[in-house]
């Protein structure tokens, strides 16, 4: 079999396996040992899973996946989240699409304490989108902003994405969690801009607070609010991410500090008991096994395309189109938004990488800013249908009134901030590589 063939055949796969709705770990299990006994012997086959899936077992980096989807859990089932929100929500409510920006301010800071969408969107479709319906708020606006907030969690350091592209592409944890920061805030100012512009331009999409809700409250009770919730979680928040930043803690160790410092939080609050550390741990194990799943399915799908020379073949097609450094940049971005439409970021980030990243790393580019630019793609896989992950998690929360086309319709823009974002980071590198320059200086 060509190489050429081999490659065909197997991305057709992935694509007709995801399309039945089997578990995609499953699917890139099963092509990796498909193609594996039609290409090579099986003892050969055999030792290259075996070693494959050892070197993931005794990678120690992945062992703060669960530790920070756990911290991210224990804060939002203990009820800080919402003290959290409530706090947002009545400093920018008098604001003319207060509660929207609200939501996203909100979903910023909860971003750095989760690195899971489905915790961020979840949240905020309880706590958010029914205080915007009542309030009049249009339901695509809302929506949209619910959806788009929620995948910041993917990004904004603590994120798990980061954690699985750190070991794939050859590339620093630590420095991947410094230079996703600025991008994450990036985009952030990008939705909160957008909703400030419709805002202004159409009041009645989004309503300010009414005056009498707004006078309820004093300035020492809005200081108050923010001392007992706000200081706390960013305070967390710093104490993780400034032990990695400054170099005090590897991720590891600093997502265990993570964990530990949010049942500290919520037994502070008076919110910790038995049951409540059960439920999150259940989650906790429930997301960590599918997160572990998709990697060794993955891992294996790779190892066998790579074993049967589609690697190299697609870096000789690239090559031979002459499109140089900036075009094959700009195809691997094409590639990648668009399997985003169609596979799992897992699976996307465990097959692309090993194939892309040499590649773009011979022609010049920085491996820290090409995995950042590929994680900031990523984003929009979880707003791109048909596998838009966040319009899913919401749709399956939201009231009866909220259509799949309002959230779909909402959502549009903000896939075109997202990607006017990807372009700032390709067109300004050192939004990217700025903080991982300081670090250790």
């Amino acid at each position: 079999m060509s190489s050429e063939l081999l490659v065909a055949l197997m991305f057709v796969g992935v694509v007709l396996g995801s399309f039945t709705g089997f578990p995609i770990a499953f699917v890139l299990g099963s092509l990796g040992l498909g193609f594996g006994i039609f290409l090579m012997d099986l003892p050969v086959l055999g030792s290259l899973f075996l070693t494959r899936i050892w070197g993931l077992i005794c990678e120690p980096i992945l062992a703060a996946v669960p530790l920070f989807i756990f911290m991210g859990c224990m804060i939002e089932k203990s009820g800080l989240a919402e003290l959290l929100y409530d706090t947002i929500y009545h400093w920018l409510g008098p604001v003319r699409g207060g509660l929207a920006l609200a939501t996203v301010v909100f979903c910023t800071i909860f971003a750095a304490t989760t690195g899971i969408v489905g915790a961020s969107v979840t949240a905020m479709g309880l706590l958010a989108l029914p205080t915007m319906l009542k309030r009049g708020y249009d339901i695509p606006l809302a929506t949209g902003c619910i959806c788009a907030g929620g995948t910041l969690g993917i990004l904004i350091p603590p994120s798990i994405m980061l954690i699985i592209y750190g070991p794939a592409g050859g590339v620093s944890v630590a420095q991947l969690y410094a230079g996703a920061f600025i991008p994450g805030f990036v985009l952030s100012a990008l939705f909160m801009g957008y909703i400030g512009i419709r805002s202004w331009m159409n009041p009645k999409l989004c309503p300010a607070l009414p005056p009498e809700e707004r006078e309820k409250r004093t300035l020492k009770d809005y200081l108050h609010q923010g001392l007992t919730s706000l200081l706390p979680t960013l305070f967390l928040i710093l104490a993780v991410l400034g032990t990695i930043f400054f170099g005090i803690c590897a991720p590891t160790e600093a997502a265990g500090i993570g964990a530990l410092g949010s049942i500290i939080l919520a037994a502070v609050y008076r919110r910790f008991n038995l049951g409540m550390l059960k439920d999150v741990s259940l989650i906790t194990f429930r997301i960590t096994a599918m997160i572990l799943f998709v990697t060794v399915g993955a891992s294996l799908f790779t190892s066998v395309f790579l074993y049967g020379g589609g690697g190299s073949a697609i870096t000789d097609l690239l090559m031979k189109w002459n499109l140089g450094p900036w075009g094959v940049l700009a195809v691997v971005m094409v590639i990648v938004f668009f399997l985003g439409a169609l596979i799992d970021w897992i699976g996307i980030l465990l097959i692309i990488v090993p194939i892309f990243s040499p590649l773009l790393k011979s022609l010049g580019f920085d491996p820290l800013w090409v995995g950042l630019l590929i994680c900031v793609n990523l984003q929009m896989s979880f707003l791109t249908p048909p596998f838009a992950y966040a319009i899913f998690y919401l749709k399956g929360i939201a009231p009866p009134q909220v259509q799949l086309s309002h959230i779909i319709r909402g959502v549009f823009p903000y896939v075109l901030l997202q990607a006017t974002g990807l372009i700032l980071c390709i067109l300004f590198p050192q939004l990217c590589l700025w903080l991982p320059s300081l670090m250790g200086k």
